[in-house]
Parts: structure tokens; sequence; C-alpha cells
């Protein structure tokens, strides 16, 4: 999957709409997580460098189409400023005329962050009105939203339709990593899956079982698989409805040779609660009234053996109710040996979600290799689905391959002149192509730039 990038981009002078992921906590009027707004500070970075006019667009929570004052952007912008220690203006809304006479005074390296685009209802229903305001401010798009790219709207399908596309640098990061997972994997190769449902994972293990050696299954998904199994699991959290898929799935892997680790003892408590009773179990017969919580020693000690030699491995979901202390263990102690893991030269990738709380939480974040900002896009990726937000990116034309020496003869005037051609457009893979001198591709994208005006 090769698109073309930002790097490719002419944007000096220019007004670029950047679609980024600011979607973030915020209590009390901060930003409680700012690890999205630093994963986007590199392409806005290189915006500004190069001299373009910086528009920066977002959603943050789920307003349903209405303005909602706690989910309005103004600490995303403050917390941006202080990253990159510049002015971010943030606009009363994502239209109207005093955001359009805004946009209208930015100079070159200047910033200005839309309002929440989830306001308007027309954002998600991906209206064409909606998505043609939007692209009117600009001369270029830009897509560094990864953990929204899975999603068909206004502001990462529509606006794309009508302005050259394309992706940001933490979008060609998300791709190149996900993308190295599914065809090019250092072996042994390890998936380990948790959080609440199996539901929501059928698809990526389905295609996983396809690419992985090993594959660990912890969380409220791994009693279901339990359930399977034929054991018991109390008061726990699982779906019955889906213990046939499992069945399916642990018969899959165990035809494709995947080795399938799960619970073998676990903690169980008497609620889901702090401060609540609990002690420690074999995933056998768990008694009616008690949950289970988290990992055991012995599926701890199980787990962390089998990966211990892994050379690749994808995580999305934590192994346990991991938000209450007592009930992490099992999360932290995954989260512990795959940092030293990637010390020791794996690659990690962590997909997103509740997964990057637990190693955020550890201090471990840095120590990944990848950490991706879409949960759910990361997901639909690894199913082998297409992610909308992705496909409408310009697609890089295909380097031409060298004629045979053999076949070498005196080219035919017209043949000289492409040759001259060829050879005086400059590469997007090495350095920024002029508006005169843009591959196939990067034309397609001017073209819809002069289309518009």
């Amino acid at each position: 999957m090769d698109k073309l990038t930002v790097r490719d981009a002419d944007v000096a002078g220019k007004r670029v709409f950047v679609r980024v992921d600011f979607n973030v906590p915020i209590a009390d009027g901060k930003v409680q997580d700012d690890s999205r707004i630093r994963a986007a500070v590199p392409t806005i970075a290189l915006l500004v460098q190069a001299g373009a006019r910086v528009i920066l667009a977002s959603h943050l929570g789920r307003p349903n189409g209405k303005v909602v004052d706690s989910l309005r952007l103004r600490p995303v912008g403050q917390r941006l400023a202080e990253l990159i220690r510049r002015n971010v203006p943030v606009t009363g809304d994502a239209l109207g005329v005093g955001t359009e006479d805004a946009l209208k005074r930015m100079r070159p390296g200047e910033i200005v962050l839309l309002e929440n685009l989830r306001f308007h209802p027309e954002e998600e229903a991906n209206d064409p009105g909606f998505a043609a305001t939007l692209a009117s401010y600009a001369d270029v798009y830009v897509n560094d939203a990864f953990g929204t790219a899975h999603r068909a709207h206004a502001s990462t399908v529509g606006i794309a339709d009508q302005l050259p596309a394309f992706a940001g640098l933490l979008m060609e990061r998300e791709l190149t990593m996900l993308s190295k997972l599914l065809e090019a994997p250092e072996r042994p190769f390890a998936a380990i899956l948790g959080g609440a449902k199996v539901s929501d994972k059928i698809a990526v293990i389905d295609n996983l079982l396809t690419k992985v050696d090993l594959l660990v299954l912890g969380g409220g998904m791994a009693n279901t698989f339990l359930l399977a199994k034929g054991k018991t699991i109390g008061k726990s959290l699982a779906e019955p409805d889906r213990v046939e898929d499992a069945r399916r799935i642990l018969a899959t892997a165990e035809k494709n040779g995947v080795r399938v680790v799960l619970p073998v003892d676990v903690i169980v408590a008497k609620e889901v609660t702090r401060g609540t009773e609990y002690k420690t179990l074999l995933a056998e017969k768990i008694p009616a009234s008690w949950h289970i919580v988290d990992l055991g020693k012995q599926s701890q000690e199980l787990m962390l053996d089998a990966l211990a030699d892994v050379k690749t491995v994808f995580w999305n979901g934590p192994l346990g109710v991991f938000e209450i202390p007592s009930f992490a263990h099992g999360t932290n102690a995954v989260a512990r040996m795959l940092a030293d893991r990637a010390d020791q030269g794996a690659t990690v990738v962590v997909g997103g979600g509740d997964s990057v709380a637990a190693i955020t939480r550890q201090g471990l974040a840095s120590k990944m290799t990848h950490i991706s900002t879409g949960g759910g896009a990361s997901l639909e990726f690894l199913e082998g689905r297409v992610l909308p937000g992705v496909t409408v990116l310009l697609d890089r034309e295909p380097a031409e391959q060298p004629k045979p020496a053999a076949t070498k003869s005196t080219p035919k005037p017209a043949a000289k002149k492409a040759a001259a051609s060829a050879s005086a457009t400059k590469k997007p893979t090495t350095t920024k192509t002029p508006a005169a001198t843009k591959t196939p591709a990067a034309t397609k994208a001017a073209a819809k730039t002069a289309s518009r005006k």
C-alpha cells in the first residue's frame, strides 16, 4: 500500500487542510493524555517549515451533531501550542464567516485549529456540501488521522475527493508498520489479544491465524474460549453466543499449526470493584458467584515463556481488569516482558486502545517499536479490510523497470524526448516535486485543484 505522502506535496505558501486525530481525554479543561497530539507534531512541523498555511481539523468525543461545551477543542489547541511553541488559535466553529475570515488572514507558517467537526451532523454523514465547504478552505489535503481512517466521513473521505490528497507522516508509519505484520513479519510471530469481547475480534483472529505462529488470549474474550473448552466461568464476562466461533477458531489454529495459549489459572473476585475479596483458582470450574478479573501466576509464567523467543508481536487489549491495580498484574507483566523483547530487537506493535493506556501507566511506551493511534482502525486493517480514509489518498506510481541492456537500441526522436522528460522529473521519494515536474499521480493531484478553481 504505497501512498504519496506530505513529503511529495508542493505546499509552500499553500493552504493545507490536515485531518488529525485529537480525540484525547480531557478533564477539568486539561488534556490528560497528549500522545495523539504528540504523534501529529512531525507532520505539522514539516508543513510549517515548508511555509504552508496549516489548517488542522479533528473531532473530539461523540457530541452527536450538537455543540457540547465540554467537547470543545480549546484545551487541545493550548496543549499543541505548548508542544510546538507556536500560537494555535481555535475557531469558534468549523463553519461560518468568522472561520472563513480567520483562514483568509493566515500567513505562511501559521496554524489554525478548527472547532470540533462533529458538532455538525454532516461530518459523520459524509455530506457532500459539508465536504465541499471544508475543501474550499484549502489547496491540499493531508490525512494524518489513522485512528479515523476506517470511517467514511466528510473530513476523511468527502474532502479527499475534491483536493489532492496525501498521507501524513503518522499515517505513513501506521501503514508501514501494520503492513509489515501482514506481509513480512520476522518469525516467530505472536499475536496477543485481550479486552472484553471476542465478537469484536473474530475477523482479525481469522486473518491472523494465516499469519502468526502463536496466539495468546486473555481478558474477557478468553472466557468465551474457556467455555468452548468445557470450563465453567461463574459470573465472568463472556459471550455464550460466540462459543461456536471460539471452537472453530481453536480448530483452525490446530489445523494451521498455530499454538494457542489460554489462562490455566485466574484471579477471581466477588465483585469487579476496588477493595473486593479475591483469590486465585485454576481456570477449570469457577464458582457461580465469582468473576474472573486477571491472570494467575501460572498463566503469567506460561504466557511469558511462550513469548520468550518471539521476533514480532502484535498486542491489542488488556489481559485483565487493569483499571483496578489489584487486577492489573497479568497485563503489566506482559507489558514489561514485551518492552524487554523490543530492547532485544524484536518488533513490538501495540494496537491502540486500553493496551496503550496499560503500557503508558508503566512508562514503557517509548520502549515499544510502534504504538498505533487507532485501535479500531488497526484491527480493521489487520482483518484485511479496506480503510476508506486510506483508499482515497493518492497512490504512488510504480517505478518504471529499466530495459535490459541486451535490447539497447538507438531511440527514436519521440522516445528521446520522453527519456529526457523522465530524467528531469524528480522522484517523490527523494525530494518535493515541483508542479511542472510531478509524477503522473501528482499531476492528477494538481488537476484536482485546478478543477475546483
